[in-house]
Order: structure tokens, then sequence, then C-alpha cells
């Protein structure tokens, strides 16, 4: 995989140029009619901290604004919340917006449910093309000047996808400008002020006065994104750096396919519908959309160079959560389509088999096993079995070339990677287990839990009371002790230790390996082992991520 993507940089083609593209422009004769009908749909539950990000955001999207649809499709259950929504999106009518905000009286399927529901709008039916965002992406306002016409120009492509932008600020307020700018002078073309060329704004007092409402808008809406947050954050842009790579990028360059993230995509409606529309049979609704409308023939493209901000989750609660659905629902959906893939007939053999081999059981089922069982489970074991031996070349060399290769997509963070390993050797004992769960259809195989988003939480200050005794309570799945109380203002703060017992119990595994080799081992094993071991203690007693005070 890491030739392909050294090929693909050397040789491949843009996306602009294996695709047409050319910007959309103004007819005389049908005006705003002549650009396609755009729906943008927001899913959200309880986004207390970033609602309001995201909803601006989407209503300072630059396009024809009676070509354009906000639907904001809110299953919070709580009522305070709700509220807070429904006036944030009654504002942004009263400016003139066209924004529908939408609920329903269940959860019934969850996001996909939502997704569904909110596709049998009667408006709707006059939408072209479905612009998804989570709660907490903040496109640019070009988005849909970047993305549509892709769409418009070739008929054969269901999904525009961009990439998840984790830190800097970089291109915010420039964008807001140059946008805000170039839409307002009657000519809302792409190439009208390209960005990075100087606008020659003399004598023209229209130009300047929407130049300083965009400046003031920028600074509204530009938010910094939190990959450098902790290192929780910095080992978890690493990975999706990778995972945008190789998976997005080569699958969009070399089979015009790869899975959906969810977000941050325009898919053709029409696409949409053939492929079946949403269904909720898996925790990986987005994936499920993906393969079906690949097995119908349609084609994916994915845009490297354009950008969507959003968060990264910064507490450890929130990133196993979601892990554990990321890694529980493609196997589970492999196991529901796989005879699917295997009888379709209208995509070719080779297709099928990059589907089935190397974007499910290589990328979502084997590489989470390996991981997990090999460098935490059977490597330490040859130490207790010396008859046992590992090459070396099995236990180090290919495992190095590997791992350089991974981290090469995030050159700033290349100085951690021995950090990102131990990390990641963490996780891979949670994507293994859920691997699991969702290969077998076990008990949480549909479990859904919303990643928590903190925006901007953590700049509240609380103020310390003396600490109450400790209370103890041992979970399913782990100890939760209440460590000590505070007060802000006058609601009870719990400041949390979460003990792990999984990943308590592998550290000790290793740590009693590692003493072994220490004592009568020949292949020093016992470096890595301790070094491992003590990872998966600093995980175990929640020492990692962000530490976000609980109301009460």
């Amino acid at each position: 995989m890491g030739i392909v993507i050294v090929l693909l940089k050397l040789f491949g083609r843009r996306p602009e140029k294996r695709y047409r593209w050319e910007p959309i422009k103004d007819d005389v004769e049908f005006g705003n009619s002549a650009y396609p009908m755009v729906l943008v749909q927001i899913p959200m539950y309880n986004e207390r901290e970033v609602y309001q990000l995201s909803i601006g955001a989407a209503c300072g999207l630059s396009w024809p604004s009676d070509r354009i649809i906000i639907q904001v499709l809110d299953d919070s259950t709580d009522s305070t919340i709700k509220d807070m929504v429904e006036l944030e999106c009654q504002r942004w009518a009263s400016k003139g917006i066209n924004i529908k905000y939408e609920i329903r009286d269940n959860r019934n399927g969850y996001k996909a449910g939502a997704l569904k529901e909110g596709m049998k709008r009667s408006y709707v039916k006059h939408c072209d093309y479905v612009v998804i965002f989570d709660a907490d992406f903040q496109p640019e306002p070009d988005f849909l000047w970047r993305t549509i016409p892709f769409l418009v120009h070739n008929p054969e492509l269901a999904l525009v996808q961009a990439r998840w932008k984790f830190e800097g600020r970089d291109g915010g307020p420039t964008s807001w400008i140059y946008l805000l700018v170039q839409s307002s002078l009657d000519s809302p073309t792409f190439d009208t002020y390209p960005e990075g060329e100087t606008i020659n704004l003399v004598g023209n007092a229209k130009a300047l006065f929407w130049l300083e409402k965009a400046a003031k808008e920028a600074l509204e809406f530009t938010v910094f994104v939190n990959s450098d947050e902790c290192l929780m954050t910095r080992m978890q842009e690493m990975s999706l750096d990778y995972h945008f790579t190789v998976e997005q990028e080569v699958g969009s360059s070399t089979y015009a396919f790869f899975g959906f993230n969810g977000t941050a995509g325009v898919w053709r409606i029409a696409a949409l519908n053939e492929a079946g529309g949403w269904k909720d049979r898996t925790t990986v609704e987005d994936m499920d959309l993906a393969v079906r409308a690949s097995l119908k023939g349609w084609k994916f493209v994915y845009l490297g160079d354009l950008k969507v901000k959003n968060e990264l989750p910064s507490t450890f609660k929130a990133y196993r959560y979601q892990q554990h659905r990321w890694s529980c629902g493609p196997a589970n959906l492999f196991r529901k389509m796989i005879m699917e893939i295997i009888r379709n007939k209208r995509v070719t053999l080779w297709k099928k088999v990059h589907v089935i081999y190397s974007f499910f059981m290589v990328r979502k089922i084997v590489a989470h096993l390996v991981t997990f069982i090999f460098y935490c489970v059977v490597l330490p074991a040859t130490v207790l079995v010396p008859e046992v031996e590992v090459p070396k070349w099995a236990a180090v060399y290919i495992p190095s070339v590997i791992t350089i290769l991974n981290a090469v997509g995030t050159p700033r963070s290349l100085h951690l990677v021995v950090f990102w390993i131990l990390f990641e050797n963490v996780m891979s004992l949670h994507r293994t287990k859920a691997t699991f769960i969702g290969l077998l259809e076990a008990g949480r195989v549909n479990e859904w839990i919303v990643t928590e988003k903190l925006g901007d939480a953590l700049k509240v200050k609380a103020a310390t009371k003396a600490p109450r005794k400790p209370r103890f309570r041992i979970g399913d799945r782990y100890i939760y002790i209440h460590t000590y109380i505070c007060s802000y203002p006058r609601n009870a703060i719990c400041i949390c230790l979460l003990l792990h017992m999984l990943e308590l119990g592998v550290g000790a595994y290793l740590f009693f390996i590692g003493c072994y080799d220490l004592a009568f081992g020949r292949n020093h094993y016992y470096i890595y082992l301790y070094v491992q071991a003590m990872a998966f203690f600093i995980m175990g007693f929640g020492y990692v991520g962000t530490f976000v005070p609980h109301y009460s």
C-alpha cells in the first residue's frame, strides 16, 4: 500500500484532471434556477457545546440563497438543549436563511434514522444533492463551489468526500473574506477572485462594504480545532491522516471507491435513493451506504486539498466509545454483506476483491487482530517458551517499515512515533474486542453512544472545595471512583478516576513477562514489555486525554 501511495504522489492525477470540473456560471435566461438545489443536513444529539458553530458555518455557506436548504435534525433528549438549538435556527431564519428545524418523537436508528426521516420531508423532493455535516464540523464558505461542480459535470459520480481538518487557523479569515466579497459582486463564480491574488478594491464601494462585513464574520466563526489539545489528540491525528491517505486517496484514485466518512461529503440524491437510502442495521450507516452505492456501479471522488474543520474526541471515555463503534460496525457490516458483494454482477471482479480483501479484511478486521494478538499476546508469550523464536525481520524490521510508512502522513508528529505505537497497541485491545463483537453479533453490537464534543467547555474554571470521602462503585467494565468534589458555582462537580480493568489486566501480564525475561530471557524483550506495560497502566488508570469536570 505504501508503494501505491508513492506512485500516486509521483504520477497520480488530481481529481480535477481525472474528472471534469469547471465553475458553475450564471445563466442570464434562467437566473438562479440554473444552480442545482442543495440540501445541507446537520444531525445532532445534545450538542450543547458545538451546535452554534455547526449551524453558523452551514448558514455561512456561499450559494444562491433560494437554492439551498439547511436542515437541522435534532434528536436531543435534553429539553433545554433542544430549545437552544431551535432558537438558534430561528435566529438564522430571521436573517433570511432557509433553515428547517426538524425533530422526531423517537431515536430509532440513531443517526441513520434521523437522516432517513429528514429525507422524507416534502421540500427535499426538489433537491439534487445532499451535504452532511456532523455537529462539530465547520465547512469553509466555498465548500459547495468546490464540490458541487464535480457532481454536476460527472453523472457517474455519487459522492464527493472532503478531508477532515484537526489543527490550525490557517485559511479561515481569508476564505471568508474572498468568498463573501466574491459572492457579493453579482458574479458568484468560483474563479472570480482566486484566493491568494490581489483584488483591486479602489473605487469599488460595494466590495469594500462586503470586505468589512466579511472580516467581522470571519473573526466570529474562526475556531481553533483541537489536535494540539493533548497527546491523545495528536495520536488520533496521526492515525486519521494515514486513514485519509491510504483508504480514501488510494481508493479514490484506483477503484473510485472508499468508505464514506459520514460527514463532510456531498451525495447525489438519485444515487443515495438507488442504493436503498439510509439503513440502521449496523452502527456504520455511512459505510453501509457507500458499499451499496458502489455495488450499483457509482463512483466516488476524494478531495484531499478540501479540508473541513472538526473536533477530535479529547477524553479517553469518548474515544473508546468511538473506536468501539468504528471497529464493531465494519466487522458486523462485513458479516451482513459478504455474500451480497460476491453475488453482485454490476462491478468487476477486481473491485470485489478490493472491497472484500483490502477494504474489509485487511483494514477493518485483520489489522486490529494482528496488532493486539501478535504484539501483546504471542510475542510476549514466546519469552515463556524459548523453543519458539520469532525472527527479527518479523518482530522488528517489517513492523518498523510499516510504522514509518504510517507516520509519514503527519510529518510534524514524527518525533512522537514511539508514543503513537504504544498508544495504538493499547487501543488495539478494544478494537479487537469490538471486531469480535461485530463478527459474532454479540451483546454490544448495536451500541451507539454519540461522541462527546467539548467545544469551549474546558475554559470554565471551577473553584475547589474541601475533599470529601471517596465513594467506590464497581461497574461491569471498570471501577468508578469519585476522588473529590468541587463547586461551580453551586452544583457539585465530580472529578472521577476510571480504572479500566482490561488495560490493567493486560498491563500486569506484560509486566510479569518482562520481569521473567529480565531474569531468564535472552532476547531483551523486557525493554519493550516494560514500556508497553506502562502504557497499558497509564491508560488503565485513565491518565490520558483531557480531564473534564462532570456537573450534577
